[in-house]
């Protein structure tokens, strides 16, 4: 999973990247633009089943899933006409698979704005704007191409256009492709345009370390125009910074001390595979305890399939046990004693948590 972290400079996103990703790969500077390339940085996905998996099964190593974070520099108003960095930081959003917007809603004299001023709806406005802006031109492009082929008289050529003509009229009136209730074939028809807007948004509010326990997402995303189904996750860059050197123990401390109950970072990613249908399931043996991530609704061969293509396309069976009964059974030999590890066909449709291996012919 890529998310690209996008936002006008200095509302902190780079510090936020920094913070996210433990590291000082992207410089945080006090001016436009001084993330040059995208500096791309990789994340742990917080789950605390892998600890008790790891007590019971003692494995050589433990690999947990992983999401990627992409850090592009600041937009700007008329990025997607070239202004600032422009273009070149667009098409690095194409590759990410949800994207997160840095809102800034603290308050801090120090660090100048671009528009001079703190104004999240405004800000999100710009931005939303040049990336519409950006895939109106992609589109528009795609448009003559595909009126030309429809001349053919090609029923599915004709349908084609008629959905692409029906998309650039949406942009044209300020929508993001993902807000025109297109269905899932008809994404599918326009996934190779790598429309920005097709792409689902994370709305994350940079805000005052003393601002977290009070902020109310509801009324954010009101003051946003936002709909009640946004996903909005507040965040304090400056506590996410504070706690890359602290311990466990000390974390969660500074934690309750705020009274949040998780971490800006693990609260955006799980955010993350909310908004993007994801989930995860298990395998557990003695070389390694690894959790592998899927979409909900896939089938066993399909989670077959993450690991290598072959055990999807050879799928046999798979062993399967909820990792509830793994747990309360010591592990794979006792859950099977109880008669609770199942053999499961290719149409079994995988839950989260489900312990898996799989039988597939060479």
């Amino acid at each position: 999973m890529k998310i690209g972290i996008v936002g006008l400079p200095n509302v902190g996103k780079s510090t936020l990247f920094n913070a996210l990703t433990k590291s000082a790969s992207a410089m945080a500077a006090n001016y436009p633009f001084c993330t040059i390339d995208p500096n791309v940085g990789i994340v742990e996905v917080p789950d605390q089943r892998m600890k008790k998996l790891a007590e019971i099964v003692k494995p050589e190593k433990v690999v947990p899933a992983v999401v990627e974070f992409v850090d592009i520099a600041g937009l700007v108003k008329g990025a997607s006409e070239g202004e600032g960095l422009g273009n070149q930081f667009l098409s690095h959003i194409r590759e990410c698979d949800a994207i997160g917007q840095v809102l800034r809603l603290f308050k801090d004299d120090n660090v100048i704005h671009v528009h001079g001023g703190v104004d999240a709806r405004r800000d999100l406005e710009i931005i939303e704007t040049e990336l519409i802006l950006a895939d109106l031109q992609t589109v528009s492009k795609r448009l003559g191409k595909a009126k030309n082929d429809a001349k053919s008289g090609d029923k599915k050529k004709t349908a084609y256009a008629n959905l692409v003509e029906k998309i650039e009229a949406g942009l044209q009136a300020g929508k993001k492709t993902i807000d025109m209730g297109l269905n899932a074939e008809e994404l599918a028809e326009i996934n190779d345009l790598h429309l920005l807007t097709a792409k689902p948004f994370l709305y994350i509010l940079n805000v005052a370390e003393n601002d977290l326990r009070t902020v109310i997402p509801e009324q954010i995303k009101k003051d946003l125009g936002l709909p009640e189904s946004a996903k909005v996750i507040p965040i304090s860059a400056k506590v996410e910074e504070e706690l890359i050197n602290f311990t466990e123990e000390e974390s969660q401390g500074l934690l309750e001390e705020l009274g949040i109950k998780e971490s800006g970072l693990n609260a955006l990613i799980h955010a993350a595979y909310d908004t993007l249908g994801l989930m995860t399931y298990f395998t557990a043996g003695v070389k390694e305890v690894r959790a592998w991530t899927i979409h909900k609704g896939d089938t066993a061969p399909n989670a077959a399939g993450v690991i290598h293509t072959d055990f999807e396309k050879n799928f046999i069976r798979a062993e399967v046990v909820s990792f509830d009964d793994f747990v309360a059974n010591g592990g794979e030999q006792g859950a099977k004693e109880k008669g609770q590890l199942r053999l499961e066909g290719k149409d079994y449709l995988v839950k989260d948590g489900d312990i898996m291996h799989f039988r597939h012919s060479a």
